[in-house]
């Protein structure tokens, strides 16, 4: 079982880390990898706004990069009223790994919304191996 109130803290605490200079939109995300470790991440804007990278893939690349290829849990944290959903290419992103993923968007007045990664992205294109 997901640890969700870690998750719901590291993302709100990755939130406040955020770069977002020319949205104003601040996102945090807490990963959670079946082995249980955590990773974290907030986006990142740039003026060229195609080099932006959201909270989501941030997380999700360093989980990656330290070898945990096997998310169970995902929580994402805005300011947004209701609390905002992934944006098409971390939805992607995240599909590349599992296509079933619990994801709880909160925000900052304490608002909870649950989803699934196969709700919002249905019939995800899956590489067979």
């Amino acid at each position: 079982m997901p640890d969700w109130e870690a998750l719901v803290e590291r993302a709100l605490e990755q939130r406040r880390h955020a770069y977002a200079p020319y949205s104003g939109f601040a996102v945090g995300a807490a990963l959670e990898n079946a082995d249980g470790r955590h990773f974290a991440g907030c986006n990142v804007e740039n003026r060229t706004y195609g080099l932006t990278i959201c909270a989501e893939r941030s997380a999700l690349v360093q989980a990656v990069a330290a070898g945990a290829t096997d998310p169970v849990a995902l929580v994402v944290a805005t300011d947004a009223s209701p609390p905002a959903t992934p944006c098409g290419q971390c939805r992607d992103s995240l599909a590349e790994f599992v296509t079933d993923l619990p994801i709880v968007l909160v925000n900052t007045r304490g608002d909870r919304s649950e989803r699934n990664l196969a709700e919002l992205l249905p019939e995800p294109f899956v590489l067979e191996r």
